[in-house]
């Protein structure tokens, strides 16, 4: 995507919460989509937040950003979705003490499908819509069948702050920087089930499976800390992850909207399966993916299976196949 005098119209979907605080002054400051590219904001609210979002509303006049064009607070989500370019779900049901997935499932299928219709129908044409809702890789299954006419492509959810979880885990146990790492991918379902696969992390180039205690060290320490991440954070917290999470936002949305294949640098993302890996189609899966930009990526096909991520991988897989029958069934 490269900048256009033209402004660029972000809805955001539960604005006024903690994740969308964070994430509006990165959009606001042009590092995202570039600090030429003109933006208008599109903030969605329940109606018993709106007072908030009009604080928020607010703060974003207040930071006297050049590249703001406009703000459209409202709780009203034709008014929030109409002729948008790039549609970032935050906002959903969220977990209750006790909630199963299928509990999730049953609340936030109403919300997303009813979203996807009026996207279907308001949107731009070829509108790019990412999941941050959970469960984000299911509902944006929903999105997709509630809406044939949006292109699934178009369709991605947030496995970038599990991918960064996976990049700074191993950063931190190695005592380097957070740049000098790669071959990290988080795979699967943005779930306890997910596989942040280190075993074929590198520093400088070098593998460092051996620096990470091997195979046993990895199971037993880094992934599930790891897939374990966002509840350490809530019980010390005692409120989910926000700026991580936001920071994720922009990080996927720059990798899949601007680009950054350099390299051949990959990311993680939860795409529609095509097969690839032994995925069948029909379900949101996380992969590595190369982005050369303007919406577009291709999953890494490169990298060779053994037991211990097979073990992981059928793991993950089942649990969205599950999810999706669930899913199917409740919007049926």
């Amino acid at each position: 995507m490269t900048a256009s005098p033209n402004p660029l119209t972000v809805t955001i979907t539960g604005a006024a919460g903690q994740i969308g605080y964070s994430l509006l002054p990165l959009l606001a400051s042009g590092s995202v989509f570039g600090r030429h590219q003109p933006l208008n904001l599109h903030l969605l609210e329940i109606e018993p937040a709106k007072k908030a979002l009009s604080g928020v509303v607010l703060e974003l006049e207040d930071l006297a950003s050049p590249i703001l064009k406009s703000i459209v607070p409202t709780t009203e989500a034709v008014e929030a979705f109409t002729n948008c370019d790039v549609a970032i779900l935050v906002g959903a049901f969220p977990r209750r003490p006790g909630m199963t997935r299928r509990d999730l499932l049953s609340k936030n299928i109403p919300i997303f499908s009813s979203h996807a219709r009026i996207l279907e129908k308001v949107a731009a044409p070829d509108v790019a819509i990412l999941v941050v809702g959970n469960p984000a890789n299911t509902n944006a299954l929903v999105l997709s069948r509630a809406a044939p006419k949006l292109n699934p492509r178009r369709i991605t959810a947030l496995t970038r702050l599990d991918h960064n979880r996976a990049v700074a885990a191993v950063a931190r146990e190695l005592s380097v920087s957070v740049s000098d790492v790669s071959g990290v991918a988080v795979w699967g379902n943005h779930s306890s089930t997910q596989y942040p696969d280190v075993t074929r992390a590198r520093v400088d180039g070098k593998p460092v499976l051996d620096r990470l205690g091997g195979h046993d060290g990895v199971a037993g320490q880094l992934v599930p800390s790891v897939q374990k991440r966002g509840g350490a954070v809530l019980d010390r917290r005692g409120a989910t992850s926000a700026m991580s999470a936001a920071a994720a936002i922009a990080d996927h949305l720059r990798s899949w909207l601007v680009g950054d294949d350099a390299d051949g640098k990959h990311v993680s993302m939860a795409v529609p399966s095509d097969g690839s890996y032994g995925v069948k189609e029909g379900v949101w899966f996380s992969f590595p993916v190369r982005c050369p930009g303007g919406g577009e990526y291709e999953i890494v096909q490169s990298v060779e299976f053994d037991e211990f991520m097979q073990r992981y991988i059928d793991a993950t897989k089942e649990e969205l196949f599950a999810e999706r029958e669930e899913a199917l069934t409740l919007l049926d």
